[in-house]
This record gives C-alpha cells, sequence and structure tokens, in this order.
C-alpha cells in the first residue's frame, strides 16, 4: 500500500521510487497506490478506482475507462479557410473554427474510435478536394476524465 509516496519529493527521488513501483509491479506485485498526482496514475496503473467525497464512484481498468469515456479532438488547419462545411462532411462531429481556417473534431466518444474516424475525415476532405496543411490530434488523458465525471456527478447534485 502506497499513500501519496511522491508527495513533497525532488525529481529526482521521485523518478527512482517510480522505476522501483514499475520493477515491482513487472515482477507481479500488486501495488494499491493513493494520489493526487492523476498523470501518476495514467502512467503507472492496470485500474483505477475514483474516489469522491469518501465514497467510490467508479474502478476499472485503465485503458477501458479510458476508451469509454475519453474523446478524441482534432485541429485540422486548413490551405483555404471555407465559409460552410460541405456536405461530405456532415457525417462527422466537426466545427470550422477560426474564420473557416480551421477544422475541430470532437468525438470518438465511449467508442475508442476518434483516431479511425480522424483518418476517415481526412480521407473525406480529400475527397471533397479539401487541402489542409497540419493535424493536432489529442487523446483525452486520465486528468480530463477525472474531471468529466466529478464535474457530472456535482451537475447531478445540484
Amino acid at each position: 500500500f502506497l499513500d501519496e509516496p511522491t508527495a513533497g519529493v525532488d525529481v529526482e527521488l521521485r523518478r527512482d521510487m517510480w522505476d522501483m513501483v514499475r520493477k515491482l509491479r513487472e515482477s507481479g506485485v500488486t501495488i494499491i497506490l493513493t494520489t493526487h498526482y492523476i498523470e501518476e496514475a495514467e502512467e503507472m496503473a492496470d485500474r483505477v478506482g475514483i474516489i469522491r467525497k469518501g465514497k467510490i464512484i467508479m474502478v476499472d481498468d485503465k485503458d477501458a475507462m479510458m476508451a469509454r469515456l475519453g474523446r478524441t479532438e482534432a485541429h485540422i488547419t486548413l490551405a483555404r479557410p471555407l465559409t460552410e462545411l460541405p456536405p461530405a462532411l456532415a457525417a462527422y462531429p466537426v466545427e470550422l473554427e477560426a474564420g473557416g481556417t480551421s477544422l475541430c473534431y470532437r468525438g470518438g466518444d465511449g467508442t475508442g474510435k476518434g483516431r479511425e474516424e480522424v483518418a476517415d475525415l481526412t480521407k473525406a476532405l480529400i475527397a471533397s478536394g479539401i487541402d489542409y496543411v497540419g493535424i493536432d490530434v489529442r487523446e483525452s488523458s486520465l486528468e480530463d476524465i477525472f474531471v468529466s465525471l466529478l464535474g457530472d456527478e456535482e451537475e447531478q447534485a445540484a
């Protein structure tokens, strides 16, 4: 059982501690860890439990949780601005942004297939004769999911 093991330690000690925990985990040791550093949980955990006000609100396999509750966001910088979305893009959860110079895709919610859909979207752009010069794709982090869960629960309580 590790309760906030890296709270207040320097960067070098934190790295060494995580190396030791990783080796224990790889050898088959079960480690129960509490942390407020969500990026550490995302890096190290196989299963994640979320506790709010002393109540467990969710426990699940980390990858399954991230696929089910995560989303993909992609910003596609267009070579030339668009004034409206062409009909070929109507099936995708996209919006024009930045004066028509950028498309923003927000999807993959609960499917884990956001990156596939972004790839399909780029093919639809090319098929429609729409050129682009850049794509920035970002998947939800465990922290994004955590904040979303707590926000949803607070809204339900209100």
